[in-house]
């Protein structure tokens, strides 16, 4: 995970240094919002810390289910390799992020259409943030990976190195959630809204079937992957909202002036 954070961290900064000949969703606006989503805590009310309580308890809660449905699902391996789950793990890979947020960016650039151009920086924004979390947890918890057989409540601290102990959460499912929810957002009917998700689904599907991860670890990533998309793509609809608003406005007054 450790090298795959890397790389993402490597191709998330060639493309984002396509888009910082642009007027705007460039490196300044980034590290503007960056240190907007690093103060968030801090500006939480009792009914934020109350749905962190509760998302808390409902994951150690899900952590007792862990091996009998570990169990459960594992005792037929006859789609192992299958398209649906394979799909579902290649969604969850650093290239499909890659290239969407390529894609986009390059045609913003191209085409000067602002849209886009958002679409690509939310990607790449949401992706960093989202597995700048998930590898941090990994890390503190140390959580070792169903396949090891160790159980589902081995857990090695800050361990760095071992992979074996990186399973909570899954680093597949919160990129495969948050490309999925950007691309969701941005999506301009319901049903692509819907649709933008079967793919993340079946890599959290993949990711306990293929024996990579417990549920619970698909379940914290699923969380982290959609929450950090659906905070970088509201805040971007917000700020558009108050440009066309103060826009708008001296527009009125010289018209009702005249």
């Amino acid at each position: 995970m450790r090298n795959k954070f890397l790389s993402t961290l490597l191709i998330i900064i060639f493309f984002q240094s396509i888009l910082i000949s642009q007027n705007r969703y460039d490196f300044s606006q980034f590290g503007s919002e960056s240190f907007q989503f690093v103060k968030q805590p801090l500006k939480w009310e009792s009914n934020d810390w109350l749905k962190l309580g509760l998302f808390s308890a409902g994951t150690i809660l899900l952590m007792q289910a862990d091996l009998p449905i570990h169990d459960a699902v594992l005792k037929d391996q006859s789609y192992y390799k299958s398209f649906p789950i394979e799909a579902g793990r290649i969604w969850g890979e650093v290239y499909p992020t890659a290239i969407f947020a390529g894609a986009f960016a390059l045609h913003g650039l191209i085409a000067n259409d602002l849209s886009t151009k958002k679409i690509g920086f939310e990607i790449v924004q949401s992706t960093l943030y989202a597995g700048a979390i998930t590898t941090f947890l990994k890390f503190a918890i140390g959580r070792a990976r169903p396949f090891t057989d160790r159980g589902s409540a081995t857990l090695h601290p800050f361990t760095i190195f071992d992979d074996d102990f990186h399973s909570l959460p899954s680093g597949h499912v919160t990129l495969a959630f948050s490309l999925s929810t950007v691309l969701s957002k941005n999506a301009g009917t319901d049903f692509l809204k819907v649709i933008a998700y079967l793919p993340a689904v079946l890599t959290a599907v993949s990711r306990v079937y293929q024996n990579n991860h417990w549920t619970s670890d698909v379940f914290v990533a699923a969380s982290i992957g959609y929450f950090v998309g659906d905070w970088v793509a509201n805040l971007h609809d917000e700020n558009n909202s108050r440009i066309q608003t103060t826009s708008i406005f001296p527009l009125s007054i010289k018209i009702a002036i005249f």
